[in-house]
C-alpha cells in the first residue's frame, strides 16, 4: 500500500479495528475511510453496494464482526452466524465488483477442530469437528476464508486472510454477558477489589459505564464486601469463574496483531504465495516431472493454505491467566472455579512458523499487556464518569 491509497477499514471502532487504525496512521496512511454502524450497516446488502459505488477505495481491511465469549456464542448462535456471514459476503462481493486491489479478511483461531493437533498449523482447517460452543461463529469465519479463496480462484482477485489467536488490549469489550475471558477476568477482579474496600458507589459507576453485572456476580461481590476488614474469608466469599480453569489459551496483544496484519497485506504477491506454500507442495515441486509441476501451478490453491496464523506460539492455562490478572488488578481475595460451566476447547495454540519466517514477532509480553489493558480500562472509566 502507498501513503496516498484509500483504505476502507471495516470495524474501526472495535478493539481490533482501532488498533489497526492506529498502526495505519503511524505508518503514514492518511486516506483511511471509516463508517460507524449508524452510518453504514454492513449486514445490509444494498447499503454496502451503495457505499462501494460512491467511494473510491483501493484496499479493504475487514475487522468488523459480531464477537463474544462462550456464553454469548452458545446462547445466540443464529445471530453470530447470520450477522458474520452477511458482513463478510457483502464486503467481499462488493470489493470484487468495485475492482479493489487487495483485501484482508480477519478470522479467528476458533476455525480449527476441537481436537486439532497442537500447535495448530494452517493445514488443520476442516480436518475435524468444531468446538460446539462456538461452532456458529467458527463456520461463519470459515465461510469468509472460503469466500476469499473462491473469488481468488474464479476472478483472479488477491484477497488475503489472517487468523489471529485470542486478542486483548485497549478498547476491549468488558461486558460480562458477552466478553471474552481476559477482559471478563479484568473486570471481575476489579469489581471484587472494589467490593473488598466496600466501594459500592464505584461498583455502581462501573456498571453504568461497562454494562450490567449479572446476579451471581453481584452476590459474590456482596459476600466479599461483608468480609471487609476481617482476617479471613467465609465460605462463598470469593469471585466465581467459569469452568475448571484447565483449558490452555494463547493471548496476543492487539497492537502486535495490527502490526502483523499490515505486514501481511503489504507483502508482494510472490512473498505471500511463498508464505502460503505447504511443505508437501514444496517437496512436490522439487521432485515431480515438469508436466506435473505445471499442473500444480495452474491450481495454486491446491498446494497452498488459504490463510496465515497470527499468535505468540505459547500458551497457558486459564487458571494461570487468572493468577496473573488477579495480581495486576490487585485483588487479594479468593477464586472459585465453577466446573458446571463449559470450558470450551481444551487447547487453542497456533503454529506461527509461517509468520515468524518473515521476521515478525510479538513485542508486548502478557503481564505488561494486561497492565496496559487494565490501565486503559481505568482511564476510560474515569473519563466516562467524571463529573
Amino acid at each position: 500500500m502507498n501513503a496516498e491509497d484509500s483504505i476502507f477499514l471495516a470495524g474501526h471502532q472495535g478493539m481490533v479495528g482501532s488498533a489497526i487504525f492506529r498502526h495505519l496512521q503511524a505508518g503514514g496512511y492518511d486516506n483511511i475511510i471509516t463508517r460507524t454502524h449508524s452510518e453504514l450497516d454492513l449486514s445490509d446488502q444494498k447499503a454496502v453496494q451503495k457505499f462501494f459505488t460512491s467511494e473510491k477505495i483501493d484496499y479493504v481491511i475487514i475487522a468488523a464482526a459480531k464477537v463474544g465469549g462462550i456464553y454469548s456464542n452458545n446462547t445466540y448462535p443464529a445471530e453470530f452466524i447470520y450477522n458474520n456471514l452477511m458482513i463478510e459476503a457483502n464486503i467481499i462481493h462488493q470489493a470484487w465488483q468495485a475492482g479493489i486491489k487487495r483485501l484482508l479478511f480477519l478470522g479467528s483461531s476458533c476455525i480449527y477442530p476441537k481436537h486439532a493437533i497442537q500447535p495448530m498449523k494452517e493445514e488443520a482447517l476442516l480436518s475435524g469437528k468444531l468446538e460446539p460452543t462456538n461452532e456458529a461463529y467458527a463456520i461463519a469465519k470459515i465461510a469468509g476464508i472460503k469466500l476469499c479463496e473462491s473469488y481468488n480462484r474464479q476472478y483472479g482477485t488477491r484477497y488475503r486472510c489472517v487468523m489471529p489467536t485470542n486478542l486483548y488490549g485497549p478498547n476491549d469489550n468488558f461486558d460480562l454477558i458477552n466478553s471474552h475471558v481476559l477482559p471478563a477476568l479484568i473486570r471481575k477482579f476489579h469489581l471484587a477489589k472494589l467490593a473488598e474496600h466496600g466501594d459500592w458507589e464505584g461498583i455502581h459507576r462501573d456498571e453504568k459505564k461497562y454494562g450490567t453485572i449479572p446476579k451471581d456476580i453481584q452476590e459474590s461481590l456482596k459476600s466479599i464486601s461483608k468480609q471487609n476488614g476481617k482476617s479471613s474469608l467465609q465460605a462463598g466469599s470469593a469471585i466465581v469463574l467459569w469452568g475448571s480453569g484447565l483449558p490452555k489459551r494463547e493471548f496476543l496483544y492487539v497492537d502486535d496483531m495490527a502490526a502483523a496484519c499490515l505486514l501481511v497485506i503489504n507483502l508482494s504477491d510472490e512473498k505471500y504465495d511463498a508464505l502460503r506454500t505447504t511443505q508437501s507442495a514444496a517437496s512436490l515441486k522439487k521432485s515431480e516431472p515438469a508436466a506435473l509441476k505445471k499442473g500444480a501451478a495452474e491450481n495454486d490453491d491446491a498446494t497452498m493454505v488459504s490463510h496465515i496464523n497470527i499468535g505468540t506460539g505459547s500458551d497457558m492455562t486459564v487458571r494461570e491467566l487468572a493468577d496473573i490478572t488477579k495480581e495486576v488488578v490487585g485483588y487479594k481475595g479468593d477464586v472459585v472455579w465453577d466446573r458446571s460451566k463449559p470450558d470450551g476447547m481444551p487447547q487453542k495454540l497456533l503454529d506461527i512458523s509461517r509468520l515468524k519466517s518473515t521476521g515478525w514477532k510479538p513485542e508486548v509480553m502478557l503481564k505488561e499487556g494486561i497492565a496496559r489493558t487494565y490501565a486503559s480500562y481505568i482511564e476510560t472509566f474515569e473519563q466516562g464518569t467524571r463529573r
